[in-house]
């Protein structure tokens, strides 16, 4: 498959900063630090270690590779330039990069004229198996790929799902070109460690291979330039599943050093999210088991229509609700645009009659030809001013967490019963006032930030996406039995807007179930210590 390249020897396009897409060299104390993870070290015999960079641009993973092996020849004493025709592997497809790369390799004393340090598509080419696998993969969205190479890759990797970045091939390809025991190292995108395109290669990892560490450098900065790529590094080897994997977080290149990975279970499939979210051994619970009921805002196929703030005097009031959307929740604070929704059911679940209603009857006919031409109302033409969502009026006055989808807030918002949420709002309902506030300022604190930022992807500048899917993953603790006065405190923080005071607040929350539930473990010890000292003395007595 012959890729072609543009002017600027640019196969996927260009970024705004101008270098191409696919095209961010690796900071040089990230290679080294990554290189030592697989455990290509110069002080082993490397004469026969096989190892692949399968997007070498300029070599900043192949240059350490080389410096390595010649340091290795010198103590083991073998022809380092052998060796490297031999075991060292390095693609890219184009030119100019790997002459830059022989030419920085022969610097070192060197000679790739006839190594396997080449021009080549990696996708396509033909590669033995290797004992490490190391690298940064190009990141190329989906709209990127170029068609021709877009067909090779869905006809080629069954991992390449959805609307997949051009790494997941890479991946796949790699990991499927490891000897037994043999180790795979990238720094590439955490998007696939998370959404729907990387589900399939979540899955083969789980069941073929063993994940080992995964270092979250989504705050640090990996790279030779300045680019939103919320990287990590991934360590997975071709041997046994282990039921625990090393996951830590780093802000500064420089904390790699003397990193020391939390462990963490694997994941048995495709979804690790739980594999991220990190309990410090306290019981949580999921908003559900705590007697909250999680759902999204109503969505009318007819927005236009069915909602807007001219629909009083038009139709009859007791079929409006006042109406909430994302939009009215910014900037923490909360500004009703004074919409409206159009509700077409009777309090039993019902379309209504038109009939008894004509000023409704007059406006939904006016219309009639665009709401009938919809998807929900073509399958039953009868209903044709149905929504899509049945419309459930009790909703309105009921109390709930308002949670719109894409926020930039750090406030959450708790409507006491005035309005009806739209589609893009989730919200959450379930005990009282009281309750719902103190939940919302423990999704207010940092540590469940870090929980969703761990599940989820953040939009740019850190936001996170509120979204049921994720909301019935996140673990609270069982805060239905604190004493009055710390309800009241953390209730009037959260009135008040006191982002620093209800972080604190909720960060005791945990530290103090934490410490109460240590305790109860070590009596738990203690309890069951004295039992068996007990039987033991029994034991004796009887024998004696």
């Amino acid at each position: 498959m012959a890729l072609k390249m543009n002017s600027n020897n640019c196969l996927y396009g260009e970024r705004k900063s101008g270098g191409g897409h696919g095209d961010v060299p690796t900071a040089p104390e990230v290679v080294r630090y990554m290189l030592d993870l697989i455990g290509y070290t110069a002080d082993k015999d490397l004469s026969n270690t096989i190892i692949l960079e399968p997007s070498c641009g300029e070599g900043e993973f192949v240059v350490e590779i080389a410096r390595r092996l010649l340091e290795s020849a010198r103590l083991f004493d073998f022809d380092a330039q052998a060796a490297f025709l031999k075991c060292v592997y390095g693609y890219d497809i184009v030119e100019e990069k790997i002459q830059r790369c022989r030419q920085r390799l022969s610097d070192m004393g060197l000679n790739s004229k006839d190594s396997h340090v080449c021009v080549s598509d990696f996708l396509s080419a033909r590669v033995p198996e290797v004992d490490f696998v190391v690298g940064n993969p190009p990141y190329v969205r989906y709209e990127n790929i170029p068609a021709e190479q877009l067909d090779y890759i869905k006809k080629t990797f069954p991992t390449f799902h959805y609307r997949a970045d051009l790494y997941i091939p890479f991946f796949e390809k790699t990991l499927r070109l490891l000897k037994p025991g043999g180790r795979h190292c990238f720094i590439c995108a955490n998007r696939w460690l998370k959404n729907e395109y990387g589900r399939k290669l979540r899955r083969l990892i789980a069941r073929c291979f063993r994940l080992e560490t995964i270092i979250n450098l989504e705050r640090a900065d990996a790279f030779q330039e300045d680019v939103l790529a919320y990287p990590a590094i991934t360590l997975i080897s071709n041997n046994t599943s282990s039921p625990t994997f090393g996951y830590a977080e780093v802000e500064r290149v420089a904390e790699l050093t003397c990193l020391i990975p939390s462990e963490r279970t694997t994941p048995s499939d495709d979804d690790w999210t739980g594999a991220f979210m990190s309990a410090d051994h306290i019981q949580l619970y999921t908003i559900e088991e705590l007697g909250f009921k999680i759902g999204i805002g109503v969505a009318t196929g007819a927005d236009s229509i069915f909602i807007s703030s001219e629909l009083p005097g038009l139709v009859e009031s007791e079929l409006l609700l006042p109406a909430l959307n994302a939009k009215d929740l910014r900037g923490d604070t909360m500004s009703w645009h004074k919409e409206y929704l159009l509700n077409p059911y009777t309090p039993s679940g019902e379309l209504i009659s038109l009939s008894r209603y004509p000023q409704a009857a007059r406006y939904l006919e006016s219309h009639k030809e665009r709401l009938a031409d919809r998807h929900v109302a073509r399958k039953n033409t009868s209903k044709w001013y149905k929504t899509i969502d049945r419309i459930n009026p009790q909703l309105r006055t009921e109390a709930k967490i308002l949670l719109p989808d894409m926020s930039g807030n750090r406030y959450i918002f708790v409507d006491e019963g005035q309005f009806y949420p739209l589609h893009n709002i989730y919200y959450v309902t379930g005990h009282s006032v009281r309750k719902l506030k103190i939940l919302s300022a423990i999704l207010m604190s940092d540590i469940i930030r870090q929980q969703i930022v761990s599940i989820t992807n953040n939009m740019n500048g850190g936001f996170p996406r509120w979204q049921s899917q994720y909301l019935r993953k996140l673990k609270v603790p069982d805060f239905m039995a604190m004493d009055t006065t710390s309800e009241d405190r953390l209730i009037q923080s959260y009135d008040e807007k006191d982002f620093d005071a209800v972080n604190s607040q909720v960060c005791t929350l945990f530290d103090n179930l934490a410490t109460m539930q240590s305790r109860r473990k070590t009596t738990h010890r203690h309890h069951a210590k004295q039992r068996q000292e007990s039987q033991l003395e029994l034991a004796f007595e009887y024998a004696v």
